[in-house]
């Protein structure tokens, strides 16, 4: 893994289809991954696909000529039952404290 961490995968909205792309289809070639983005030169794609490498949030494979792409979950797993479960905590006091208010 790089300097960069999963947070910075998911900070930016191209990635993030990146993302939803490789968990909906699985492995994808490069290729693939830049014929899905119309408003994305390939150059800009490899930078993503780059970033998301260095993240941790994918892997990567040469088959001949071919880079495939997959998705790596783990770091993203870390973020919801890290960082993410903290506020759900909270929600759920929330949600407790209004059902109390409301029954009163």
């Amino acid at each position: 893994m790089g300097n960069r961490d999963a947070f910075a995968a998911i900070a930016d909205p191209t990635r993030r289809e990146i993302l939803d792309l490789l968990r909906d289809r699985g492995v994808q070639t490069a290729g693939e991954i830049a014929a899905k983005f119309d408003s994305v030169s390939r150059p800009g794609i490899s930078r993503h696909l780059r970033v998301l490498r260095e993240c941790g949030v994918v892997t990567s494979f040469r088959e001949g000529k071919t880079q495939n792409y997959s998705l790596d979950p783990r770091p993203i797993a870390a973020i919801r039952d890290g960082w993410l479960a903290s506020f759900a905590k909270m929600q759920t006091s929330s949600l407790a404290e209004l059902r109390k208010r409301a029954e009163r």
